[in-house]
């Protein structure tokens, strides 16, 4: 998948980029999602899909704590916590769909949490249950831009 930036950003109310994920929004806290919010879709946007992966966990590719998708294209913000059945989800890295929080091993120190829009030229009509690099395969081609903003948690 190739890079594609531009006017497109996503933030948290939750945390400042590079800052520490709250405590409830982690595997050893409440587990529940961050809030997030997304300006500055290009024009043409039909959908968008959200990712949530950790690069630091001591798994060959990581481990994915999101996976979100069919997200129509004058949506631009999802709640804390929200459960949004609007919403297509993926399968996280323990094979189930929604949110899996922060939960890196104890003293493995900081890891880096991205969490990923991306902007779709067309409402793909994925089938829910994807697990990352189906979401990925299924996208390749259709990402008009992509943004992050990435939080930190260490146990």
């Amino acid at each position: 998948m190739s890079l594609k930036l531009g006017n497109l950003k996503i933030k948290s109310s939750a945390f400042a980029p590079m800052g520490r994920i709250p405590k409830r929004n982690a595997g050893d806290g409440e587990n529940l999602s961050p809030p997030l919010e997304w300006s500055g879709a290009p024009k043409g946007t039909r959908e968008f899909a959200i990712v949530c992966h950790d690069p630091d966990a001591p798994l060959v590719h990581g481990f994915t704590h999101w996976v979100l998708y069919g997200i129509p294209a004058d949506t631009t913000k999802i709640a804390g916590g929200q459960k949004p059945d609007i919403f297509i989800g993926g399968l996280n890295g323990t094979g189930k769909a929604g949110y899996e929080g922060p939960y890196p091993p104890n003293g493995h120190g900081p890891h880096h949490y991205y969490f990923w829009i991306y902007a779709l030229d067309k409402n793909l009509g994925l089938k829910p249950g994807l697990a990352l690099e189906e979401l990925y395969g299924s996208i390749e081609g259709h990402v008009m831009e992509q943004a992050r903003v990435v939080g930190v948690y260490e146990r």
